[in-house]
């Protein structure tokens, strides 16, 4: 059994015909305006064939449209085809889409930076932020000795750096 679309499209076309014809044409439920409608779609397809045909190529204009194409292929340059429209190739990154493109990735950059910068309260102090807590050289140790103490509050953990030093003083001992 047909759908209505396809009785609707074969009435269109004059393809119905006897008692199906006739079921179908009851089942409109305005039959004027649907005649009107189908009188409207033949003038357009009349109207489409007769602009929109396709014009066949003698084989003099096949042969001439061919080698403008070869010629225009081998020398580089754009092609011209039947009616003097020109085919223009363009590639993808075009200027105005590479600067739109680096618009939008420095945009991007940069809304993400706010939203992580954000987060952080510029008066408090960097974690990585250490103390010099004290820096004594014992010059009969070592003259060019340098001996640093660091602490990082939030782990607990003091760091003892040495520079120079050829052995480390008894003081300094681990408790």
């Amino acid at each position: 059994m047909k759908t209505f679309e396809e009785k609707w499209t074969a009435w269109l076309d004059g393809q119905l015909s006897g008692r199906e014809l006739s079921e179908f044409e009851g089942s409109l439920p305005d039959k004027a305006a649907a005649e009107a409608e189908k009188t409207g779609a033949r003038k357009l397809r009349q109207l489409l064939k007769d602009e929109l045909g396709v014009r066949t190529l003698t084989n003099e204009d096949l042969f001439s449209h061919q080698l403008r194409q070869r010629i225009a292929q081998e020398s580089g340059g754009p092609s011209r085809v039947s009616g003097g429209r020109r085919m223009e190739s363009s590639t993808w990154w075009t200027i105005p889409r590479l600067l739109w493109t680096g618009s939008v990735s420095l945009a991007v950059f940069l809304v993400c930076t706010v939203l992580v910068m954000h987060d952080k309260n510029p008066s408090e102090g960097s974690q990585y932020l250490t103390q010099i807590l004290n820096a004594r050289v014992d010059p009969v140790v070592s003259p060019n000795a340098t001996v640093s103490i660091f602490e990082v509050k939030q782990d607990r953990v003091t760091v003892l750096w040495t520079e120079g030093l050829q052995s480390l003083p008894a003081d300094y001992a681990a408790k």
